[in-house]
């Protein structure tokens, strides 16, 4: 990257506030590791310290903005986020082309279906007769693609990624490195004192542009199918048990463990290392705070839910606070008993 303020302002469709236009910009990071040839982007007054200390060239700046900090290049765009992600999607990395091709040392059974022409698969890669592959999918180094197992098409499993018998893709869909998809699920009944496994003969099934993150473990169905709804975003390490369900444009982040018969509707947004109890429903529209956890089914709504149990996020405001003043009540107590016991005495 090498381009003047003058050109970046005009990509942009932005306007330079202050600064030469012949500056040059050759790389771009965030406020606070910004350096001397970087720009960055300003758009939540939370961050006007960083902005003063800031030591980029240039800063995005929302239209409007007053007070310029000095010796900084102001461009002023509607949208400074946006408008630097399209600066990172122009001159930052980006990942190899898709090329069609069969790696030597990959594995493919007799009986895929597949046109190979139109197919990428690498190294040390396994795929097991019967499964189905669309046109433009990738199959990475070291993976595993089940029998029966059906890829769609312009799907991408990075490498390691495991896709077990009979499971099914849609198109579009990635899948990080260490990704499993239909491992058993945890299903055990115990009788005369040992746990019976109990087979699980259901598969998954994951809807178009669905993106899973490194480490997560979708689990296979008892019977019928565990489902992943179109369009929705998993975070690394996401646990998801058998037979559940998740609806579409969910966003299910980094440490989450959903249960086994588990309804998460459409639109759901779950935080960090949040759990849902097994045959629970959560409806559409609910966002759970971090580490919630939920024990009982919450009603669709536009509604934030916090806390074990999760309950609505200000019934949770006002436990926690009470919580931090017990020091204080105790205090008081103690107190009030001291002088109860001096009047007796």
């Amino acid at each position: 990257m090498n381009i003047a303020l003058s050109e970046l302002a005009e990509l942009l469709g932005g306007q330079l506030l202050t600064g030469s236009p012949d500056t040059r910009i050759t790389g771009f990071a965030s406020l606070k590791e910004a350096a001397a040839g970087d720009l960055s982007f300003f758009y939540d007054a939370r961050y006007r310290d960083k902005l003063a200390a800031t030591h980029a060239t240039a800063v995005l700046v929302p239209k409007g903005l007053e007070g310029c900090p000095e010796k900084v290049a102001c461009i002023a765009v509607e949208d400074p986020s946006r408008a630097f992600e399209k600066v990172v999607d122009t001159y930052g990395f980006h990942a190899a082309a898709f090329e069609a091709g069969i790696h030597p040392r990959a594995v493919i059974a007799e009986g895929v279906k597949a046109d190979l022409s139109k197919i990428s698969v690498a190294a040390c890669a396994v795929i097991e007769t019967g499964a189905e592959i669309g046109d433009g999918a990738e199959i990475g180094a070291g993976c595993f693609v089940g029998r029966n197992a059906v890829i769609g098409a312009g799907t991408k499993l990075f490498a390691n990624v495991t896709v077990h018998e009979a499971c099914e893709l849609g198109e579009r869909v990635i899948l990080h490195s260490g990704v499993v998809i239909g491992a058993d699920g945890f299903g055990y009944e115990f009788e005369k004192g040992r746990h019976r496994k109990v087979r699980q003969a259901g598969i998954v099934q994951i809807d178009n542009d669905v993106e899973i993150g490194a480490g997560t473990m979708v689990d296979r169905a008892r019977f019928g199918r565990t489902w992943i709804g179109e369009g929705t975003k998993i975070d690394n390490l996401v646990q998801i048990g058998h037979n559940v369900v998740i609806g579409k444009h969910c966003i299910l982040v980094a440490g989450t463990a959903i249960a086994g018969s588990a309804i998460i509707g459409d639109y759901v947004v779950i935080a960090a290392q949040s759990g849902v109890a097994g045959h629970v429903s959560v409806g559409s529209f609910v966002t759970l705070g971090g580490r919630s956890g939920v024990t009982k089914d919450i009603p669709a709504g536009k509604a934030t839910y916090m806390g074990f149990p999760a309950v609505p996020v200000m019934d949770e405001r006002r436990r926690l606070a009470s919580i931090n003043r017990l020091p204080h009540l105790s205090a008081r107590v103690k107190a009030l008993e001291k002088d109860g016991a001096e009047e007796e005495s």
